[in-house]
């Protein structure tokens, strides 16, 4: 049984304090405007060096000054999903968690700092995908050697108690598509195109693109809206949208020049036309060997080898890898934390054991005190 200092305990309340307060405030993407004032007030009080933007929601904070700059990212924004049968924010996927360990570490480290800078970063909409392209527009890490970053992990991927050095997120993309016709009465369907036919043969199509088995990679139609009220008119138009995801980002824009070729073929095929765009895309992980092995040291330090895992290779996207893609001289890479988090990310009614909270917090301290040496 593990004895806990007076110190410990009351930061483990105070996290817990924190992380109550920005679940039950939570705010969608774009819109984190008391978040951002809840976070800036807190460490202000700390004595924290805060900087907010005019134009967008989110923060930078500060500790110490010079080289190296070590930059750490917490993401802030809430997913809008039905909970319990009512729309609101609400933090399935962790983000407050997040948030709530990169502020535990701030107070850790705020008087531990005595050589080079720590920049905290709290960046808005990364559910949307632009958040990390705001802030690299924003400068915020343009002269920092390091960038690290933080997610609770699905039990599936990591049991509690134990922390990744790197999470290998896939590229992603999405298809936002229209096609155009006019409707028919349902006793004279040689005069229009069935919009349902359309959305069938495409859905057939995108089942057709194929890689290699040892390619990691998925394509399949996730939205339709076809039709009205009345079953005896044919509908000439729809709407429909698609998800595209890879582990390479490479394998992704390949998956997108074919779909490009296969609503070709349909357009011919039936005669229509079929406008379409592509939304939000996240790029692929490109994690950094060296910030890697500054998580595992900062991991090894906080709990030695047992609490050491492999590095996480999943399907999911995260904007963070924006700020490599977008900085090439920046050394990245996102530390993986395991929370016994179920029935899983995005779920409405997600939970985790809220002791991943100090775990999280020490080895994001350890990691960075090392990296500053």
């Amino acid at each position: 049984m593990s004895h806990l200092s007076k110190t410990d305990t009351k930061l483990e309340n105070r996290l817990l304090d924190i992380f109550n307060h920005l679940h039950t405030h939570a705010e969608i993407s774009w819109e984190e405007t008391k978040t951002t004032a809840y976070i800036a007030d807190l460490l202000r009080s700390e004595g924290i060096s805060v900087s907010t933007f005019d134009d967008c929601t989110g923060l930078v904070a500060e500790i110490g000054s010079g080289k190296p700059v070590i930059a750490v990212r917490a993401d802030m924004d809430a997913l809008w999903q039905e909970v319990n049968g009512v729309f609101q924010a609400n933090h399935s996927c962790g983000h407050d968690a997040h948030m709530s360990i990169v502020i535990g570490a701030i107070l850790q480290l705020k008087e531990q700092v005595t050589n080079g800078c720590v920049r905290f970063i709290f960046q808005p909409a990364e559910e949307t995908g632009g958040g990390a392209l705001k802030m690299v527009e924003k400068g915020v890490v343009d002269d920092a050697d390091y960038l690290f970053g933080i997610h609770l992990r699905p039990v599936e991927e990591l049991p509690f108690g134990k922390v990744s050095p790197s999470i290998h997120h896939g590229a992603v993309t999405f298809l936002q598509g229209k096609i155009e016709g006019h409707d028919a009465h349902g006793a004279r369907p040689h005069q229009n195109i069935n919009a349902i036919d359309i959305i069938s043969t495409l859905n057939e199509q995108v089942k057709l693109i194929q890689y290699s088995p040892f390619e990691v990679y998925s394509a399949k139609m996730t939205y339709v809206e076809a039709g009205s009220q009345n079953y005896n008119i044919i509908p000439g138009s729809a709407k429909f949208g698609m998800d595209l995801r890879a582990q390479k980002n490479a394998v992704l824009q390949d998956m997108q020049k074919k779909m490009e070729q296969k609503i070709e073929h349909v357009c011919q095929l039936y005669g229509v036309n079929i406008s379409y765009e592509w939304l939000d895309f996240t790029p692929g992980a490109e994690v950094s060997a060296e910030a890697e092995e500054w998580l595992r040291r900062g991991i090894i330090e906080t709990g030695g080898m047992d609490m050491l895992a492999e590095p996480v290779i999943t399907p999911g996207s995260d904007d963070f890898h924006f700020y490599t893609i977008k900085r090439p001289h920046l050394k990245a890479s996102m530390m993986g934390i395991g929370a016994d988090l179920k029935p899983g990310l995005h779920h409405p009614n997600m939970t985790f054991d809220k002791n991943a909270l100090k775990l999280g917090v020490d080895a994001l301290t350890n990691t960075v005190l090392l990296a500053l040496k």
